[in-house]
This record gives structure tokens, sequence and C-alpha cells, in this order.
């Protein structure tokens, strides 16, 4: 019997919702990483509250991504990138795969970097010792990741995630802002190119093509060889509602960056590096604020960049059929990173060019999804319907559509 036509079967102790929690909270550190940072706080500073409706959007969309991802890998029982790895050919599957590590390499800059910036503003360490830091550090949460000891790493990413959570709000409490002014900012509008331009920004550093990718790995890993798998429509319940907090908990995170830069940074220059970021939130709302919002940062750096190097990890195993060591797939990653923190005299520019890489990569991840959700000798009675179906394929437009418009914006400087 396969696994797209299993049987239902009555709910046991292993069915209980807390023991199918967890995936789409670790992929939710994608969410929050210091791209995100850059975006929402440089959309406050710059634009007060009119892109709030932006953020709004782009996280509701990425609760359906995100859940089409576990559905793919809950039915089918493997991963996005193996997914593709059986069906493309082998010139196909190398292209692929080139692509899928230059976006895993740019996402891994930004997470490296803010790591190094957070380890500069707290304790005056070098840039590139940072970056060191950060990757070692990395590294050892790595060590927790699959078999037995991945329940470990599922708590430990979360721990952080709770602490990016604090970190980022905490200035809403010193400085409330006007709810009003919070409303207003769901009216959609634009006022001028480079509001497009971050906006587009906003929704690059959102939909996260690692996130895709890695979501339909971890709906499997969760469970260890030998676990008893609740059924598939038991594990499908489980992860709307998984998916469904995760990213209720990391939409808010990034609002409230947004909503603190509006309401506390809104008019101030320098503000569009996270430098400068943290001096204006340091002279506006004190120095344990800004402690704090440090803090938050080094958190995502860390379990962001962990995770990216998990998902880059699936994706060569998925597409090029090898199974690497955790710390080669580190490396790999790392090594640019260090690169920039080590040359640019500027390495927060190196977010922005991340965030135009990212975009260049959200469809390769997103239109086969769009496909195999839909593919009923794939996914067999768990396929997407019509109506579902459409949605997705309008979600999946709107954004490839404003990704070609941040690039466009980008490299012709109309920003």
């Amino acid at each position: 019997m396969n696994q797209v036509d299993e049987p239902v079967e009555k709910n046991s102790s292993h069915d209980k919702l807390i023991s199918i929690l967890g995936p789409a909270f670790v992929a939710a550190v994608a969410y929050v990483d210091p791209g995100n940072v850059a975006a929402n706080i440089t959309s406050g500073a710059r634009y007060g509250y009119l892109l709030v409706w932006v953020l709004v959007l782009a996280n509701a969309m990425s609760v359906l991504i995100q859940y089409q991802s576990a559905k793919l890998g809950i039915v089918t029982g493997k991963s996005l990138p193996t997914i593709l790895g059986e069906r493309l050919s082998t010139p196909a599957r190398i292209a692929f795969f080139v692509q899928a590590e230059i976006i895993a390499i740019a996402t891994d800059l930004a997470e490296v970097i803010g790591g190094a910036i957070a380890l500069h503003l707290l304790c005056d360490i070098p840039l590139f010792l940072g970056g060191c830091i950060v990757g070692i550090v990395s590294w050892i949460l790595l060590a927790f990741q699959g078999g037995d000891k991945h329940r470990l790493f599922e708590i430990l990413i979360i721990g952080l995630l709770l602490i990016i959570t604090f970190g980022f709000i905490a200035g809403l409490f010193v400085d409330p802002p006007n709810f009003s002014h919070v409303l207003s900012g769901f009216v959609p509008r634009f006022t001028n190119a480079d509001s497009v331009l971050l906006a587009s920004s906003i929704l690059g550093a959102t939909v996260m093509p690692h996130a895709i990718y890695l979501h339909s790995t971890l709906v499997n890993d969760h469970y260890t060889q030998g676990d008893k798998k609740p059924v598939i429509k038991r594990l499908l319940d489980g992860s709307k509602i998984d998916v469904t907090w995760a990213l209720l908990l990391a939409g808010t995170v990034n609002l409230a960056l947004l909503v603190l830069a509006a309401n506390s940074l809104n008019g101030m220059q320098g503000t569009d590096t996270i430098e400068g970021a943290h001096h204006a939130i340091e002279s506006v709302l004190g120095v344990g604020v800004g402690f704090i919002f440090a803090i938050g940062l080094l958190a995502s750096s860390l379990s962001s960049t962990a995770v990216g190097t998990y998902a880059g990890a699936e994706i060569m195993k998925g597409l090029l059929h090898k199974d690497l060591p955790i710390w080669m797939c580190r490396i790999v990653t790392l090594v640019p990173a260090l690169v920039v923190l080590y040359f640019s005299s500027n390495p927060t520019f190196a977010l922005v060019i991340g965030q135009v890489v990212l975009s260049l990569g959200i469809p390769f991840a997103i239109i086969p999804l769009l496909r195999y959700t839909r593919d009923e000798k794939l996914m067999g009675t768990w396929r997407d319907g019509l109506c579902k179906h459409i949605i997705f394929i309008c979600v999946a437009t709107l954004i490839v559509v404003l990704n070609i418009v941040l690039v466009y914006l980008t490299f012709t400087g109309q920003a």
C-alpha cells in the first residue's frame, strides 16, 4: 500500500498534537533572519507605517507556501529537492543545484554578517573574527541535527526563536506605538519607486527559498527511525496548526521591527544599516533596549545560519545524491561570508545584494512546489483541489512579479 493511499486510523497517543509540532518553528527562523531586520527597520524608518500591509500580506502568503511544502513532504515521505532530483535529467539537476547553492550562499551571507555585526555591537569583536565565531557556534548547533538528537535540535532552535522575539519587541514596551497609526498601514498603497523596492525587499526577506526546500524535509526528520508516525490526515491537520502558530510568531516579530522603526526611528538618518539602526535605537530608547536588540540579532543569526546550512545539505543530497557531512556543507556557505567580512568596507551592503540574489531563487522553489502538490500520481487523493491550486498560482505569480520588480529597480538605480 502506498503512503499516499494510507487508510485513516483512530488517533492514539502518538497522534497528540504536541508530538507533531516543531518543524514549522524551525523553518520560521528563516523568516526572522538579519535580512528581515534590515528590510523592516529601513522600511519603518523611511516610510513609517506605509508598508505594514505588505508585511502582513507576505506573511499570509508564507503560511500557504510553507504548509504546501510540509504537505508535499508528509504525503510523499520525500523532500522537494529529492523529488526534483528524481524527475530532472542529469544536466538539469546539476544546473538546478548550482542556482540553489548560490541561493544558499547568499542566505548565509546575510546571516553570518548579521551575527558578526551583533558580536561587534555587543563585545567590539572585529567583524571577521565575529563571523568565525558565528560559524563555529552554528556548527555546534548542527551537531544535534538528525537522528535521535533531532528533537533537541528543534528545541534549541525554538529557544533561540523566543530570544529573537523578546530581543526585537522589547522596544515597543518602552515606546508603545499609536494603534490607529498602525492600522493606517493596512491600506495598500505606494508613494514612489523606492517604496516599491522596499516592499519587494520585505517580500524577498520574508519568502525564503531555502525554507521552502527544507520544510518538506523537516516534517520527516521530526521522526526518528522506528518512531510510529501519525496517519497522513492527522499529520496534515497538525501541520496546519504548526505552520499557523510558527509564522504568526515570525510575522509578529517582523511587524514589531517595522512598527518600532516607524514609531521611534521615523525620519532618522543612517538607519538603512544594522549598525545605524542599533545606534538610533540606543539614542532614542536607551542603551538597555539597544543591548537587547543586539542579543536578538545574534540569536537570529545563529539560528538562521544553522537552519540555512541544514537546507543546503538537503538540497545537495536531493539533487546531487551526495550525502556529505554537515561540517562540509557548513564550510561551503561560510567561506564566502568570511571573505566578504574580511575584504569589504561596508558588509551591510552585502545584505542588500544578498536579498536580490534570494529574489532570483524564489521562482525555482515555488513553481515546482506548485506543480507537485497538484500532481495526482505523486500526491494521490491528497493532491490540491482546483480552487486551492488557483489560489496558489495567484500567490506564486504575485511573488515572482514583485521579485522581478525588486531586481529591476535595484539594477536600474531607480530606487
